[in-house]
């Protein structure tokens, strides 16, 4: 599949608009579910690239940089590098994203919930993981519904969407110019 920045772009603007929307749980966000299409299409690097850019622009942008950046979009990162894996031999459908969503979910939240606050801010390890149950919980049914509406909206239309490629959109700029 041809690789477009615009493409790219596209998919950490919608990221970023459902991100802020007011009083959304700030587990019910869409990288996952757009950077599962992104590995597919452009391999580990597309997938690694686009989870740890959409967190990292992201928290530039809002102002709120922080150490916990550093450390969700690496793992972000590796989430994408195991989408890759996982789709590498695998269609781009509603039950292979869902399926994909719910374990990066849980190794994604095991890593991130289970390490900052105990390794960075003294906190109990029980303590963090009794607080990350029902955060996993609201976490896993955001991803499940991205994972089945999300996913598979941004790979029909962004991903394989030759119109949104800057061959495509050169080529309609010279024909408009040369009419």
């Amino acid at each position: 599949m041809k690789h477009s920045g615009l493409k790219f772009i596209l998919g950490w603007v919608i990221c970023f608009l459902i991100r802020l929307i007011p009083f959304r749980a700030p587990n019910i966000e869409p990288v996952m579910a757009t950077q599962m299409p992104f590995a597919k299409a452009y391999g580990w690097i597309g997938g690694f690239g686009f989870g740890f850019l959409s967190i990292v622009l992201f928290d530039v942008v809002v102002g709120k940089l922080g150490m916990w950046t550093w450390i969700t979009a690496a793992v972000y990162g590796l989430v994408g590098i195991g989408a890759y894996w996982f789709f590498r031999k695998r269609q781009a459908s509603i039950k292979n994203f869902l399926v994909y969503g719910i374990i990066a979910t849980l190794v994604y939240d095991a890593i991130t919930g289970l390490s900052i606050g105990t390794i960075f801010f003294g906190q109990p390890f029980m303590a963090a993981l009794v607080g990350q149950i029902p955060f996993t919980a609201m976490h896993l049914l955001g991803n499940a519904a991205f994972s089945i509406v999300l996913s598979p909206s941004v790979y029909k239309w962004v991903i394989t969407n030759e119109k949104l490629e800057w061959s495509f959109i050169k080529k309609r700029f010279m024909n408009l110019v040369q009419s």
